[in-house]
């Protein structure tokens, strides 16, 4: 059965699970809408969580960072993995306790300003439509290639899916869809990793693989690094960004976990503290599965991808010969070829021999084609990649819809609404965002992994710091929070629009010689955090301290005992 044939059936079924899921579980009040009735059981829970957690530039972008970029691609897999264990151990069970399930009630209530709530609100918007931009694209990728349609056609049928069932289940219908996708998309990423750690280096834990030798008795790692220095590339394991830069990105996408609003909601999901506490354990088991691998399916991407286009004799392969999968790719334009030396054979390199351009994004999904797998796993690699994009997709939704009905409306704007009227704004609230995620999605500022770094870096700057003094600074005040907030994410937004552009072009050319300090846009978060924090404590200085009410409430909260119920009120 061709590949076509297979990825509609796989994807259908896969679907038709994840509706099913929704209407079975659809949200029958606010309750069930925000967070599941508070009745998930902690492992059902992690794998939800795991799933809202690795996202498409988890499955879909990070390997294929890593394969192109080598030891520099390793601040994503650092950054993301550091990021969760923060969120989950360090500040999780506090904001549980505190009791508001959503980012902006807790800065609302913690800081005791409307103010500081509609700020927050603003600014998880603004986190939440970045990052679903990423997703969204995730989802273009894959339709684009294993459907045959356009990118934008892709990102349309996307829409309608999660639609139907961020808008009908709410969170209870995301985190049962979720569960479901945590499955596909793992049972997608792990099979073909094992296949072609077989067919490499005849170990069938990849892991263990991508540490190595081949058939020919070479270490892969070993045979990476030559191959990458005869084509003109840095060697594979040596990095070549500056060593600031890597620890301002690794940093920004650690602390930019922390102040994801659409994890943080996960761990008021379940009954209590304690099982927010398994579920967070759980989440971190299913999450190091991919995280762990991700590395290995890079190298074993990398080495087939060169060989492939260039031959075994490094002198290219003739276009007329080339595989199937690269005239596959290059009807989605995701892989463009130029003969310059009209020789007519593809050839692969850093320099001015280099005639491929291969877009990052496509690496994953067109592993299996490279290593010639069967087609069932390349069906069921799209159907993973689809799980992870539309699983924190609807997530991501879910805050935005949140944040606009309760936060916005039902906490500052029309405090007596009813119920049934705040489930109604909800819904319609995640309608218009899927709409608008659609729309960044056809049109996004850079490529998955990328755009979602953007986001993790407006986290980092506006919600951690307003998060960690909230919780551990019972002193910081609302004029030092909302102070903290608005330079942080001003000054981190303005970078990245400033050598990114999005609805204009680019301020400045996006050059490590023109990056200020050495530190790229994906790694400013970092810096817009520390202006955060010390904003915040310049203004705090400057004004009272927070009243003794709040900072009572506030060192309670520092002992996480209890079931720690959440309340929107």
């Amino acid at each position: 059965m061709d590949i076509q044939t297979l990825t509609f059936i796989l994807v259908g079924i896969t679907f038709a699970l994840y509706i099913g899921i929704a209407i079975w579980a659809r949200a029958g009040s606010t309750n069930d809408f925000y967070v599941a009735g508070g009745g998930v059981p902690p492992l059902a829970n992690g794998m939800a969580t795991a799933a809202d957690w690795m996202s498409a530039a988890s499955f879909i972008s990070m390997a294929g960072l890593i394969s192109f970029l080598g030891y520099d691609g390793g601040v994503y897999l650092m950054g993301w993995t550091g990021g969760y264990v923060l969120l989950a151990l360090c500040l999780a069970p506090y904001l549980r306790k505190f009791g508001k399930f959503t980012v902006p009630d807790f800065i609302g209530d913690r800081y005791y300003s409307q103010t500081a709530r509609v700020i927050a609100v603003i600014c998880a918007i603004f986190v939440s439509f970045t990052y679903v931009a990423g997703q969204m694209r995730g989802v273009g990728v894959v339709f684009s290639r294993f459907l045959e349609v356009d990118i934008t056609m892709g990102v349309i049928i996307g829409m309608a899916i999660v639609f139907f069932y961020a808008v009908l289940g709410g969170m209870k219908g995301i985190t049962y869809t979720q569960v479901a996708q945590y499955c596909v998309l793992i049972f997608a990423f792990l099979v073909p990793a094992v296949f072609i750690s077989i067919l490499m280096t005849g170990n069938p834990i990849p892991q263990l693989g991508f540490g190595g030798t081949t058939s020919d008795g070479v270490y892969l790692l070993d045979k990476l690094d030559g191959l990458s220095t005869e084509l003109g590339f840095a060697e594979y394991t040596e990095g070549s960004k500056p060593m600031i830069d890597v620890f301002f990105i690794t940093a920004a996408l650690m602390v930019g976990t922390a102040g994801l609003p659409h994890v943080i909601v996960r761990f008021f999901t379940v009954p209590k503290v304690s099982d927010a506490r398994r579920s967070a354990g759980y989440a971190l088991v299913f999450i190091a599965l991919l995280y762990t691998t991700a590395p290995a399916v890079a190298a074993f991407a990398r080495v087939n991808m060169i060989n492939t286009l260039n031959g075994e004799d490094g002198k290219g392969t003739l276009y007329s010969e080339a595989p199937s999968w690269v005239s596959n790719w290059e009807t989605t334009g995701l892989i463009t070829w130029e003969d310059k030396n009209n020789d007519g054979r593809m050839f692969y390199a850093k320099d001015d021999r280099n005639e491929m351009k291969i877009d990052r994004d496509i690496m994953v999904l067109a592993n299996p084609e490279i290593a010639k797998l069967p087609n069932w796993v390349v069906a069921l690699v799209a159907a993973g990649g689809l799980a992870a994009a539309l699983s924190t997709a609807a997530g991501l939704l879910l805050v935005i819809s949140t944040s606009i009905s309760h936060d916005l409306l039902k906490r500052n704007l029309m405090p007596n609404i009813t119920d049934k009227q705040e489930l109604l704004f909800a819904r319609l609230a995640a309608a218009a965002a899927v709409c608008v995620a659609g729309y960044l999605g056809i049109n996004p500022p850079g490529f998955v992994a990328q755009v979602v770094a953007f986001a993790f870096g407006l986290a980092a700057s506006s919600f951690f710091p307003a998060i960690i003094l909230g919780i551990f600074h019972k002193r910081m005040n609302k004029e030092g929070a909302l102070a903290g907030m608005i330079v942080g994410i001003t000054f981190t937004a303005g970078y990245i629009l400033a050598y990114k552009g999005v609805f204009f072009p680019p301020l400045i050319e996006n050059k490590p010689e023109n990056w200020l300090f050495g530190i790229s846009p994906e790694g400013i978060g970092t810096l817009g955090m520390i202006l955060n924090f010390a904003t915040a404590f310049v203004v705090h200085k400057l004004t009272t301290d927070a009243p003794e009410d709040v900072q009572d409430v506030v060192e309670s909260i520092r002992y996480p005992k209890g079931a720690g119920t959440a309340t929107g009120h």
